[in-house]
């Protein structure tokens, strides 16, 4: 039987540092090799995420050039050295290798360097919808160790990582309060969260909600100068507040952040939670699926800030 593989595939990819609109290219590449501890698969579906516009920006620097698309789902198309447990043909979702390689999972192929097997009841597009999400949602819960019966405070609840986070949180038998406008606010709500709106006497609503301060607080809204106001919020203790985006903010104020805490990423519970969204206990929005050769589209819309919900892009 004749191998039908191409040799070459199609690779969004940026060879310079800027903004994605200047940088970012759609180019034939040859397709990688997987190598130790690696699997290369056919993407069927890859999630987009702001991470993928500050890999632009210089975020991480490293070899040139670099591909974008840290979430994928997808096909085995072949395994690295070391590699058990997943064969040819499995469908799996997980985290492109985009420090590794020159490529990375808004491709025709693509190597991942953590994966887990797609349950039967999730298709590929929502599979593609959960990687980065869960790890970064999910180890920020274990950094601030939310336990039951703490009041925790999700700052973002419309963001797919504080949406994600509310859910983590509850699953954990917190009680949750989070910020978050009409996008969203009713399916929080339906999750058993209490949502409030962000803007003037939000600092008062939560109090009230809360009845005092919340025990912690994760911020997951894009930096915008909010740090002050969850720091009133928190009684004025820096160490009850974790954010994930605003890193300068919270190094002057002496607020936790993703990267001055030591705790290990959590790509192992990625099958968790794939098992629970398949049967409906776990959910990601999502925006809209595009096809690859609609990346620009895709871009501008997720730079636009409106995309409520998670962009994924097919090949």
């Amino acid at each position: 039987m004749t191998d039908t593989k191409p040799s070459d595939m199609r690779s969004i990819r940026f060879h310079d540092y800027g903004e994605p609109e200047d940088v970012l290219v759609l180019e034939r590449v040859t397709i990688p090799e997987p190598g130790q501890d690696r699997i290369l698969v056919k993407v069927h579906a890859c999630g987009l995420n702001p991470a993928d516009w500050a890999l632009c920006r210089g975020l991480f620097p490293g070899k040139m050039p670099r591909g974008i698309g840290l979430d994928v789902a997808g096909v085995v198309d072949s395994v690295g050295e070391g590699v058990t447990g997943v064969r040819i043909g499995d469908a799996v979702l997980g985290s492109a290798d985009f420090a590794g390689c020159a490529s990375a999972g808004a491709s025709d192929f693509a190597v991942l360097n953590h994966w887990a097997p797609v349950p039967e009841g999730l298709d590929m597009i929502h599979a593609a919808s959960l990687t980065l999400v869960v790890e970064t949602a999910f180890r920020s819960i274990e950094s601030l160790r939310v336990e039951k019966g703490h009041t925790v405070l999700v700052h973002g609840g419309g963001t797919m990582v504080g949406f994600a986070a509310v859910q983590i949180a509850l699953i954990r038998g917190a009680k949750v309060i989070t910020t978050a406008g009409e996008t969203f606010g009713e399916r929080l709500r339906g999750f058993g969260a209490k949502v409030t709106r962000y803007g003037e006497g939000m600092i008062q609503r939560v109090r009230d909600i809360a009845q005092g301060s919340p025990d912690l607080i994760l911020d997951t809204a894009p930096a915008n100068g909010g740090l002050p106001d969850l720091l009133e919020i928190a009684g004025g203790d820096p160490r009850r507040i974790l954010t994930i985006s605003d890193f300068s903010a919270a190094d002057k104020m002496g607020i936790r952040h993703t990267f001055s805490e030591n705790t290990p990423q959590r790509y192992d519970v990625i099958g968790e939670f794939a098992k629970l969204a398949a049967v409906g206990e776990f959910s990601i929005p999502l925006a809209l699926a595009l096809p690859l050769a609609s990346w620009k589209e895709a871009m501008d819309l997720s730079l636009s800030g409106h995309a409520h919900g998670k962009i994924v892009l097919q090949p």
